[in-house]
């Protein structure tokens, strides 16, 4: 404990760490990262966020600045005690804040985080665990890397009392009044000091110091200065990147800007940075992520693009991109946007509207041109950010022809990405539609037997394994004038199109007796588990398979929105048969024969198999059991 902690004693209050940050200290403290040195990316980051958050308040409340109107960033290094400071002016906290701000870790995503870190610990972690700090919110818990203790000192703008937090990462935390020298060192804002642990001393040279800013913080927006020696040396050159010209950037600096606009540590795939003139002026820096943000998946759905005004930040909540680019990072900066405008007006705030407009058309051409000019490194985009994309499919009609363009697909010619004009431009002769199957695993896709009368066309199937798949074909007819047709619903007329070389049932027999008497058998043995049987024109080598009823959802979606909405299962589908299948002919001569319990045996069995290559359990798995004994046997 310090001496100003000490000295506070009883005037104290001790309290417990959120148990995820308990886990998390504890493996900061303990961590091994090579890349240490990003604490102090975190830090600054923090006291420019502070800073930032102070000059949005100050546009209603201009007092706020009145006696100390330049924002600053400071570090401070005592070699000596074995201190570094970061200093801001910033907006401060309150006692409550500081409670609430550094014990606890509200935004989702944090457990994944901590097994992330967990998992990565040892020889992964060299370069994989510093990636993760500051994806979460959880920058500040990264200097208990270098320190053996931290004090934070906080006096709130525009309040008069000063708060001092302080930890040594275990056990929990004290908040308490500051002490009167402390409290007037920080007027307004916030002093984060850290006690160095002995192998992190190297962090108290100035050149090491000045080497990291210029590293990571080049761009913050506000001065950061090395306090040393009576006298300030600014460190960054605190200038807004996106307001510069491009051929003022060089590619680390831009690899920086977007690491600390978007809390990852890996390298953009895609970087946009133009500006806009005319009836709205403003500048644009976004980035598409290499990696896929923990958050991509968050229910919000909410986008991470940062609205500034005239360089002052407004908030990252202003939807300036659809849900279905959420994936992108970076910054927009207007000229013309109101200062004073409220984060509620701002949804339906003319200006900015026409900015997401033409934002969301930039970011799709952009998106366009990189998969002309770098195929293989879009398909990577796609590979992260596909299921995302996807969603603009069913959720924003208009653009859904480029969107289409955008996609690409695993499909049944191979193992690499397609798009659907590649798709088109091979479709066999007499092939009218676009065929796909969707369902939860491309494994499983490529082994159902739905795909067999294409297979022996050669004819190429789109395989969908992504959740979104089973809504936007349903929105989605056609795409160049070819219907899309999906191969478990409804019947699939491939008459036009020719066999490949010798292809056929590779167990053909010949049919007996009546077809229609034993599709009649059948439904009438199979009763409700089904909901009609006929022959099938998509069978070749298997005897049965499953599809969806005439005007009904495909399988997938059926079973999907059956899991959201529980007691409520899918409907009954149509067992489809392959009348020349040696089982069916089998089957028929059972039937032919009056032996009513093997045909009952038989066609229980051969539905369960459908249901079961249709990546479904059977029904009753004990009766299926049953009379596949009987069947093996030979007492049916």
């Amino acid at each position: 404990m310090s001496e100003a902690d000490a000295n506070a004693g009883a005037a104290g209050e001790s309290h417990s760490y959120q148990a995820e940050v308990a886990r998390l200290l504890h493996l900061m403290v303990h961590s091994v990262y090579t890349e240490r040195e990003i604490f102090l990316r975190e830090l600054i980051s923090n006291a420019s966020d502070a800073c930032d958050k102070l000059r949005y308040e100050a546009i209603t409340r201009d007092e706020l600045l009145a006696a100390d109107p330049d924002l600053a960033i400071g570090i401070s290094l005592d070699p000596a005690a074995g201190v570094l400071s970061v200093i801001d002016n910033g907006i401060g906290m309150s006692r409550q804040e500081l409670i609430d701000n550094l014990g606890t870790i509200a935004r989702s995503g944090t457990r994944a985080f901590i097994e992330d870190v967990t998992r990565t610990q040892g020889a992964e972690s060299q370069t994989g665990g510093s990636g993760l700090i500051g994806q979460f919110g959880v920058g500040f818990y990264a200097a208990f890397m270098v320190a053996d203790h931290i004090e934070v000192v906080s006096r709130k703008a525009g309040e008069s009392e000063a708060w001092l937090w302080a930890s040594d990462g275990a056990g929990g935390f004290r908040v308490l009044p500051a002490p009167e020298a402390r409290a007037a060192n920080v007027r307004r804002g916030t002093e984060v000091r850290l006690t160095l642990k002995s192998d992190a001393r190297r962090f108290l040279e100035a050149h090491e110091v000045e080497r990291i800013v210029k590293a990571y913080s080049d761009h913050i927006l506000f001065p950061v200065r090395l306090l040393a020696e009576g006298e300030a040396r600014q460190l960054n050159s605190a200038s807004a990147l996106w307001h510069r010209s491009r051929n003022e950037i060089d590619e680390e600096a831009y690899k920086e800007a977007y690491r600390t606009l978007s809390g990852q540590f890996d390298e953009p795939a895609l970087t946009l940075h133009y500006r806009v003139e005319g009836r709205q002026a403003y500048a644009v820096l976004l980035f598409v992520p290499g990696m896929r943000p923990y958050d991509l998946f968050d229910p919000s759905r909410k986008g991470r693009v940062k609205l500034y005004v005239r360089r002052v930040f407004i908030t990252d909540d202003a939807d300036l991109l659809p849900s279905y680019l959420r994936f992108v990072r970076g910054v927009v900066d207007s000229e013309d946007v109101p200062l004073n405008i409220s984060r509620e007006m701002l949804q339906n705030n003319p200006i900015v509207v026409a900015i997401r407009k033409a934002l969301s058309g930039r970011v799709l051409s952009e998106l366009a041109s990189f998969a002309e000019k770098d195929g293989d490194g879009y398909e990577k985009v796609f590979e992260t950010f596909g299921a995302v994309l996807k969603e603009g499919l069913y959720e924003e009609p208009e653009r859904r022809e480029a969107l289409l363009d955008l996609c690409r697909f695993r499909t049944t010619a191979g193992d690499g990405w397609r798009s659907l004009k590649a798709y088109v431009a091979d479709m066999k002769p007499g092939q009218s539609a676009i065929y796909y199957l969707a369902g939860d695993s491309q494994e499983r896709l490529r082994s159902s037997p739905q795909l067999e009368a294409c297979r022996a066309r050669g004819v190429e199937v789109l395989l969908l394994s992504d959740a979104i798949d089973h809504f936007w074909t349903v929105a989605t007819p056609k795409y160049a004038d070819k219907s899309l047709v999906s191969l478990s619903q409804a019947e699939v007329d491939l008459s036009e199109v020719p066999l490949v070389g010798e292809a056929g049932p590779a167990e053909a027999a010949a049919p007996v007796g009546d077809p229609e008497a034993l599709v009649r058998a059948l439904e009438e043995t199979l009763g409700e588990r089904i909901s009609g049987v006929r022959r099938s024109t998509r069978l070749v080598d298997s005897p049965v398979c499953l599809v969806s009823g005439a005007g009904g959802p495909e399988r997938g979606l059926e079973r999907l929105l059956a899991r959201q909405q529980p007691g409520e299962g899918p409907r009954a589908p149509v067992l489809e048969i392959n009348p020349s299948h040696r089982l069916i002919v089998s089957l028929e001569r059972r039937l032919e024969a009056g032996d009513r319990d093997g045909f009952e045996d038989l066609a229980g069995v051969l539905l369960d198999q459908a249901f079961i290559l249709d990546g479904e359990l059977p029904k009753d798995p004990a009766a299926f059991s049953a009379r596949l004994t009987r069947l093996m046997s030979g007492k049916s």
